[in-house]
C-alpha cells in the first residue's frame, strides 16, 4: 500500500474551463478523494482550493494562436514549477509541453477526450479542402506523441483500440456521470412534467440542430411543446440564422449551465435528444448526455447507431431514429410527451441500467489503480526508459 500523499499529480488543460466535468469533477476530484496532492493548471481566472483541488488559472487566451504559442509556454513553465511526480494533459496543443516534461524525466498521460483526427473534418473554422490532408497529419503526429507518453488515458473503447498498439499502458476511463449529480425527481409526478425535451451541450449543425427545430415545428401546436437547449453555440453565424427564424419560437435556449442548473432542467422535461449525423467519429462516441439522461431518469431519443442502439435496447431506455428524418424524430417525441407511462418507465430503466454499469463511480477504480501502477511499480521502467 503506497502513501498517496507524497505523490502531486498536475493536470494541465489549455482549452477546458477551471470546473469541467471530466477534468475537475471527476478525475482531479477522484484523486484528490484517494489522497493524492491534484494541482490544476489551466487559461482560466480561477485560483482557489475546491474539493482538495489546487485550481491555479493562468488568465484566458484570447484565441487559438495565442493559446499555442504565449500560453503554451505560460503552462510548460508553470508545470515545471509544480514539481510533480505526474502530470495529466488533456488537449492536443499541449503534446509539445507533454514531450518537453518526457525529456526531462517526467512522467506524462495523455487523457484523448475524443478522436482528434476524425474531428477535424467537422470543424467549420478549417477550409474543407485541407481537411482531410490535415487529419491524416494530425493522426501522424498524435500517434508518434502517444508512443512517447507514460501512459494513455482513452475516454472510449473505439479511442482506445487506435493506441493500444502504440502504447500498451492505455486504459480505458469511460465519460460516465456521478449518479448523484442526476438523482431522479421524486417530488413531481411525471404527467405533471413540462411537455418538452432537452439537448444539453455543444449545438453544431453535426449534432443534429437544424433537424431537432425542424421537428419541433412539425409537432402539433395544440401539444405545447417545447425545446430545451442547454450549451453554446460552436458557430455564431449559426445562431443568429437559427435564432431569428420561425422555429426558434419552440426553443428555450438557457446558455451553459451549471452542474445543478443541468440536474433541475433534467427533471422537469420528457425526453432528452442526442441526434448527432452519420460520421465515423460520431459513431462511436459516446456522448455525455446519453449518460447523464439516463442518470436522471428520463428517456432518450438517439441516432441509430450500433453502438448508440445496443446501449438504448439493452437498457429498454429509449427511441432510435434516423437521425435526418425529421417526421421520426417528431414522432418519438409526440410518442414520449403523449405517453407519460411509457415515458416513465423507459427513464426507470435507464436510471437502473446507469446505476448498474454507467457510472462514474465504477471508471473512478479504473483511473485509481490506473495512477497507483503508474506511481509504483512503473517508476524504475519510466526513468529507464527515459534515459534509454
Amino acid at each position: 500500500m503506497i502513501d498517496r500523499k507524497t505523490y502531486r499529480i498536475v493536470h494541465l488543460t489549455s482549452a477546458h474551463s477551471a470546473l469541467d466535468v471530466r477534468i475537475f469533477h471527476k478525475e482531479c476530484r477522484s484523486l484528490a478523494r484517494a489522497g493524492y496532492e491534484v494541482v490544476a493548471l489551466g487559461n482560466h481566472a480561477c485560483t482557489d482550493i475546491i474539493d482538495g483541488v489546487r485550481l491555479r488559472g493562468l488568465g484566458q487566451s484570447s484565441g487559438r494562436i495565442q493559446r499555442m504559442t504565449v500560453k503554451l509556454l505560460g503552462i510548460c513553465q508553470e508545470a515545471f514549477r509544480s514539481d510533480g511526480d505526474a502530470y495529466h494533459i488533456h488537449d492536443p496543443d499541449l503534446l509539445m509541453a507533454g514531450l518537453i516534461l518526457r525529456a526531462a524525466g517526467k512522467r506524462v498521460v495523455y487523457d484523448i477526450h475524443e478522436d482528434l483526427p476524425r474531428d477535424v473534418l467537422l470543424k467549420t473554422y478549417i477550409a474543407k479542402p485541407i481537411r482531410k490532408p490535415l487529419m491524416w497529419i494530425v493522426e501522424l503526429v498524435e500517434n508518434a506523441v502517444a508512443r512517447r507518453m507514460s501512459g494513455l488515458v482513452a475516454a472510449t473503447p473505439a479511442i482506445a483500440k487506435r493506441f493500444y498498439a502504440r502504447n500498451c499502458n492505455t486504459v480505458v476511463v469511460n465519460n460516465y456521470p456521478i449518479l448523484d449529480e442526476f438523482t431522479p425527481s421524486t417530488s413531481l409526478e411525471w404527467k405533471s412534467r413540462d411537455p418538452a425535451v432537452i439537448f444539453i451541450g455543444g449545438i453544431a449543425e453535426a449534432r443534429g440542430i437544424r433537424e431537432m427545430l425542424a421537428a419541433m415545428n412539425l409537432l402539433s401546436k395544440n401539444l405545447g411543446a417545447r425545446l430545451e437547449l442547454a450549451g453554446r453555440f460552436f458557430d455564431t453565424e449559426l445562431q443568429t440564422e437559427l435564432s431569428a427564424s420561425s422555429q426558434w419560437q419552440h426553443v428555450r435556449w438557457h446558455g451553459e449551465l451549471d452542474r445543478k442548473g443541468t440536474a433541475s432542467l433534467l427533471k422537469r422535461v420528457r425526453a432528452g435528444l442526442v441526434l448527432y449525423h452519420r460520421e465515423k467519429s460520431h459513431e462511436v462516441a459516446q456522448p455525455n448526455k446519453l449518460f447523464e439522461y439516463m442518470a436522471a431518469g428520463i428517456p432518450v431519443i438517439a441516432s441509430d447507431f450500433p453502438l448508440w442502439r445496443k446501449i438504448i435496447e439493452d437498457a429498454g431506455c429509449g427511441l432510435l431514429v434516423d437521425p435526418l428524418d425529421t417526421n421520426a424524430i417528431a414522432t418519438a417525441i409526440e410518442r414520449l410527451i403523449t405517453n407519460p407511462a411509457e415515458a416513465e418507465a423507459m427513464g426507470r430503466r435507464g436510471r437502473r441500467a446507469a446505476e448498474g454499469n454507467f457510472n462514474w463511480a465504477n471508471e473512478e477504480k479504473t483511473l485509481l489503480s490506473f495512477y497507483a501502477s503508474l506511481l509504483t511499480e512503473r517508476a524504475v521502467v519510466e526513468k529507464e526508459a527515459v534515459v534509454t
